[in-house]
C-alpha cells in the first residue's frame, strides 16, 4: 500500500489536467470519487491485470471515462483479438457500479456478450461491490472471455439490440447461464 506521500508523487507523473480542482454539489462524495479512481488508475498503470493495458489519451480530459485496450488470453479462442473496454465513472463510484462495455470495432462474439457491446455479468449490476475495482471487473471479463467454449452472440441478440437503453446498467439482466 502506497503511502499518502507516494500517492502525491505518483499523481505528479500524470498530466495536471487530469486532476481539476472543481467545486462541486456534494464535495465530499466527488472527493471520495475522484481520490478512489486516481488510486485505481495508478494501480491499473503500474499493475495491469494480463492483457490489459489503460488507453493512456482516454483519461487525459477526464478521469470518469476510461479505455481499457485488452488482448484476447493465450490458449483461449479469443487469442491474440485486440478488444477495447469503456468504463464510466458516476459521481457514486465506488457506491454505484461503473458502466462497462466493449467498444470499438471488435466486439467479442461471446454467450454474455450483446453486439452493441453491452456485457451481461452480475459484478456489473446487481453482485457489484464497493470493494471491487476496474482490475477485479478486468479479471472477471478475462475470465468469462477464456472460460467460453464457442463462439456465439446471445440468443436475443437482435431483439435487446434493437430495444435496449444506451445504458447497460438500466437492463434488467436475468442471471440464468454460468456454463460459459
Amino acid at each position: 500500500m502506497l503511502s499518502p506521500r507516494g500517492v502525491t508523487r505518483a499523481r505528479q507523473l500524470l498530466p495536471l489536467r487530469l486532476w481539476p480542482r472543481r467545486s462541486w454539489g456534494d464535495g465530499s462524495i466527488m472527493a471520495s470519487m475522484q481520490k478512489r479512481l486516481q488510486k485505481e488508475l495508478l494501480a491499473l498503470q503500474n499493475d495491469p491485470p494480463p492483457g490489459m493495458t489503460l488507453n493512456e489519451k482516454s483519461v487525459q480530459n477526464s478521469i470518469t471515462q476510461w479505455i481499457v485496450d485488452m488482448e484476447g488470453a493465450p490458449g483461449t479462442l479469443y487469442e491474440g483479438e485486440k478488444f477495447q473496454l469503456l468504463f464510466k465513472f458516476s459521481s457514486r463510484y465506488p457506491f454505484d457500479s461503473p458502466q462497462v462495455m466493449f467498444t470499438g470495432e471488435n466486439i467479442p462474439v461471446h454467450p454474455h456478450v450483446y453486439s452493441n457491446g453491452h456485457i451481461c455479468l452480475s459484478i456489473l449490476t446487481e453482485d457489484w461491490s464497493p470493494a471491487l475495482s476496474v482490475q477485479s471487473v478486468c479479471l472477471s471479463i478475462i475470465s468469462m472471455l477464456s472460460s467460453c467454449k464457442e463462439k456465439r452472440r446471445p440468443p436475443d441478440n437482435s431483439f435487446y439490440v434493437r430495444t435496449c437503453n444506451k445504458n447497460p446498467k438500466k437492463t434488467k439482466w436475468w442471471y440464468h447461464d454460468d456454463t460459459c
